[in-house]
């Protein structure tokens, strides 16, 4: 069997794990990976599970441990990302918690923005310090990689960073933050959620280790939630001691649906970001859109930056502002008729959300605004539909604003 590292992209998300050949087949003779929905795990002798448990040879001891399914899942996510090993979790602010649980302890410290998943703010800034002892520091303009470096203590156990950020698409320089990361012997995170690994690859770039919201653009039908870690074998091993501990492993149905979501994921991501780019030219003309953010525009002020890291494309997340603030976003946002409101993203369906009512509403109003969270601002998570539908919705929800 080719090794797999030497892949194209299509040909990882399908085989990576699991192939349909007599190598990984003869177990089962299945063509798509098998559901093992079990608990339990017979053993061949009593001293079985101790060479499991010890990695002396492969194997699965008990359901809240491991599984079959979830571990092809978690093959293929490694492969995907260019990692050695994968763990997926049942969220993907699970998979924050368990980053932040394994690699720090009461007294520390770690480093981040406001440019980061609503619910991982809340972890950080909220829930870490009144619960866990940690103290978060915030890089305020977090573009600025003299700001991170300055803020960096003998405390600090990591950096995170989201890029490109959620809403504002707001993209973060990873190889110039791993440099800054390693030079204090400190791992860098980054939340490749919004990308996937399609269109970025952030530990090419440096980063340490990747994290993702399965839900959205992996998953991409809104049909699951889940969550995932890649980084280095030794650390994934270690990060599975935590996940039994606290009982988070992601569920065996839960895993098959990711797999078979991940088939067709470069497909969809050139889909997504075509139709992105066809949506942001429209509304780029138009007289009561006041602002866009998405780098396919030459004013976008990183288009530089995201091209570098994203030279595929820039994925099927946009935000544009209005005129008139709230009342204005929400009469547009009430007025579609096609695209639903959902407060998520990457389904295969094109969704809209008010940031500052949904995703962010934990954020206080001058730290949402300090990262372009404004009223008015509207979040587009652009599906797979005909782009010509989608911009004839925008058209006449768009026309019904006054002015």
């Amino acid at each position: 069997m080719t090794e797999e590292k030497k892949w194209g992209l299509s040909t990882t998300a399908l085989h990576a794990g699991y192939s349909p050949v007599p190598m990984d087949m003869t177990p089962f003779r299945s063509f798509v990976p098998p559901v093992i929905q079990s608990a339990v795990y017979p053993l061949s002798d009593v001293d079985h599970y101790t060479r499991i448990v010890s990695d002396e040879e492969p194997g699965y001891d008990y359901g809240r441990n491991s599984n079959p399914t979830v571990d092809v899942l978690q093959k293929r996510l490694a492969a995907l990302e260019g990692g050695e090993a994968g763990l997926a979790t049942p969220s993907g602010v699970h998979a924050c918690f368990v980053v932040l649980q394994h690699l720090t302890q009461a007294g520390d410290e770690i480093l981040t923005s406001h440019r980061i998943f609503g619910e991982a703010y809340g972890m950080f800034y909220d829930m870490a310090p009144k619960k866990m002892g940690i103290t978060t520091h915030l890089v305020e303009d977090p573009g600025d990689l003299d700001e991170w470096q300055d803020k960096i203590t003998p405390q600090t156990r990591f950096l995170w960073a989201e890029t490109p950020s959620n809403p504002t698409f707001f993209v973060m320089d990873i190889a110039g933050l791993a440099e800054i990361a390693h030079a204090h012997n400190i791992p860098l995170i980054v939340d490749n959620t919004l990308a996937t690994p399609c269109l970025q690859k952030p530990l090419t770039l440096g980063a340490d280790i990747v994290v993702h919201s399965l839900t959205k653009f992996m998953g991409g039908q809104g049909a699951i939630v889940g969550g995932s870690i890649v980084a280095n074998k030794e650390l994934i091993r270690n990060m599975v001691s935590t996940v039994a501990r606290v009982g988070s492993i992601m569920s065996p149905i839960d895993a098959w649906l990711v797999l078979m979501s991940l088939e067709t994921l470069p497909l969809r991501m050139a889909r997504h970001s075509a139709n992105a780019e066809r949506l942001v030219e429209y509304l780029a003309q138009h007289p009561k859109v006041k602002g866009i953010n998405y780098p396919s525009l030459p004013e976008h002020p990183q288009r530089e930056l995201a091209t570098q890291q994203m030279p595929d494309g820039f994925g099927g997340l946009l935000s544009f502002e209005v005129e008139g603030g709230r009342e204005a976003a929400l009469q547009v946002i009430n007025s579609f008729r096609l695209i639903p409101i959902v407060p998520s993203f990457g389904t295969t369906r094109t969704i809209v959300t008010h940031p500052a009512t949904h995703t962010h509403c934990n954020m206080k109003l001058e730290e949402r605004e300090a990262v372009g969270i404004f009223d008015g601002l509207i979040r587009l998570s652009v599906g797979l539909e005909d782009p010509e539908d989608l911009i004839a919705d925008l058209e006449q929800a768009l026309n019904k604003l006054k002015g």
